[in-house]
């Protein structure tokens, strides 16, 4: 493992340079969306383009990749998004901000594509696991960790924007500068989401709610937290804390789905974080007055705890239906549909926000998980549970790109031939 990770640390510190400039720049545009007097349903279009250009990136990421190479690749990805900060300095409008998020969500997936081919490239069946795992650390600490870097200056000002460009530029030094073979790059290809429906109805509401919770919470937290009157260090912290709660809950949640039935542990969680957000809204409301102000700091981080384990949740769930070799494509398809979902969540957050103020923010996160509880429970009762044995373990993953799926164990069993004699496995429907 240590040998592992001493040829990956370039990787790693790459990666931890990106996410602390995708953290900043996301929270840093809903706060300076606000200051420019921007309406809430502009932003939530504006926060939506990075998404919509996320799962373009998703897709067309491996083939750019496979066609000029992976240096020349994120070299070029990196330069674009680097530049696209830069231009919101200049064009304070909202389709012009929407056009250049358009271009980093774009960006951010190619490059997510490059750094997984390679670390996939590094990583044994007996390093896998673990390299996966740190990914997941500094993929959420870097995130995490980007929010604070809004107190280092004024966020009506420049200064934060060109920091979030010299950090995107900076990851790409250890990244090039280490010697790392040329990968094959062979992103799996999703099975078809009726399929993909038919396999596990709950795996795709699951992602597809999941990625409008998330999205929704990355895109307009920062503009939620502006609108109630956090100062610039309470934005901060209210993002680091929900940021930081789903590093904390992930394994714990995915250990408690091991041990028992995952759709009922699934079902908990999503309506615990839909009872957290509801929460929220009386800390922030009825009980504003007679709560200490970290309170809302502490629901924060009990949300996002256990709002972003939901992903990782979902894809444990649908790979319980699955043969081994199936689990890479299943994975895929369904970080497509919770990208789907993702470009519909900050919009209608902001929606809501509109119509009925800054605690929007939170009845719409909190209905959109108790819809997912709600069909699980459906789910539930339509069918008998599967017997614990039949579960396979989980795995934490980040919703990055289609390249994340073949880091996982699955993948191990997908290269690994058949038994001889075997007949092809079918999938297991829910």
């Amino acid at each position: 493992m240590l040998a592992a990770v001493g040829t990956t640390w370039a990787l790693f510190l790459g990666i931890g340079l990106m996410m602390l400039g995708n953290g900043l720049q996301g929270s840093l545009l809903g706060v300076r969306a606000s200051l420019e007097g921007f309406t809430t349903v502009a932003t939530g279009l504006v926060m939506t383009g990075y998404y919509a250009g996320f799962l373009v990136g998703s897709v067309m990421g491996p083939r750019m990749v496979r066609r000029v190479g992976h240096i020349r690749a994120f070299a070029a990805l990196a330069s674009m998004a680097s530049t696209a900060v830069l231009l919101h300095t200049i064009f304070l409008d909202a389709p012009t901000w929407m056009a250049m998020r358009l271009v980093t969500g774009f960006c951010y997936a190619g490059l997510y594509v490059v750094a997984e081919s390679w670390l996939n490239h590094q990583a044994t069946n007996e390093t896998r696991g673990q390299l996966l795992s740190i990914y997941m650390v500094v993929t959420y600490c870097g995130v995490g960790g980007g929010q604070f870097l809004l107190n280092l200056a004024d966020p009506g000002g420049f200064q934060l924007f060109i920091l979030v460009s010299v950090l995107v530029s900076l990851a790409v030094v250890p990244m090039l500068l280490s010697v790392h073979p040329q990968p094959s790059i062979e992103a799996p290809q999703p099975i078809s989401l009726v399929a993909l429906y038919r396999i596990s109805p709950l795996g795709v509401v699951s992602a597809f709610g999941t990625g409008m919770a998330n999205s929704g919470l990355f895109g307009m937290g920062a503009v939620y937290a502006t609108t109630a009157g956090f100062p610039v260090s309470g934005i901060a912290l209210f993002m680091a804390s929900a940021t930081f709660g789903g590093v904390a809950l992930q394994w714990p949640i995915g250990r408690l789905s091991d041990r028992f039935d995952r759709r009922l542990v699934l079902t908990c969680v999503t309506l615990a974080a839909a009872l957290a957000a509801y929460i929220a809204v009386s800390v922030t409301g009825p009980l504003a007055g007679a709560l200490p102000a970290w309170s809302i700091f502490v629901v924060a981080a009990l949300f996002g705890g256990l709002s972003l384990p939901m992903y990782s949740l979902g894809i444990a769930h649908t790979n319980d239906f699955l043969e081994p070799e199936q689990m890479v494509a299943a994975s895929g398809g369904l970080l497509l549909v919770g990208g789907l979902g993702a470009i519909v969540g900050p919009l209608g957050v902001a929606g809501v926000m509109q119509a009925i103020g800054p605690t929007g923010f939170f009845w719409a996160m909190g209905t959109v998980h108790a819809l997912i509880g709600a069909f699980a429970i459906y789910r539930m009762m339509a069918r008998r549970a599967r017997p614990l044995a039949a579960q396979g373990a989980f795995v934490a993953y980040p919703r990055t790109s289609p390249m994340a799926a073949t880091l996982g164990p699955e993948a191990e069993a997908e290269a690994a031939p058949a038994p001889e004699g075997a007949r092809p496995a079918q999938p297991a429907a829910e």
